[in-house]
């Protein structure tokens, strides 16, 4: 089944611009399409190893409190050295 669309005119000559060749406005939508389903699926990637890596420098701030067995033991000087 075709469907028709209306599209003012700026849109048609962004369309336009897109186009390379003969490619039909169908071709040019279903390629943006991909491209934004592709960038969509990229972000998710870069969030998911952002949040291992901050869930991995949490760790090891948790395993360093971890370390302290005696707070009365611990010194803080001038410097901000134990």
């Amino acid at each position: 089944m075709v469907t028709t669309i209306q599209l003012n005119e700026p849109v048609k000559r962004e369309l336009d611009r897109l186009k390379s060749g003969k490619e039909t406005y169908e071709q040019i939508i279903l390629n943006l399409i991909r491209c934004a389903e592709e960038n969509k699926r990229k972000q998710e990637e870069l969030l998911i190893e952002g949040y291992k890596e901050m869930a991995e420098e949490s760790l090891k701030i948790a395993k360093e409190f971890e370390a302290i067995e005696n707070l009365e033991e611990w010194e803080w000087n001038e410097n901000g050295n134990e």
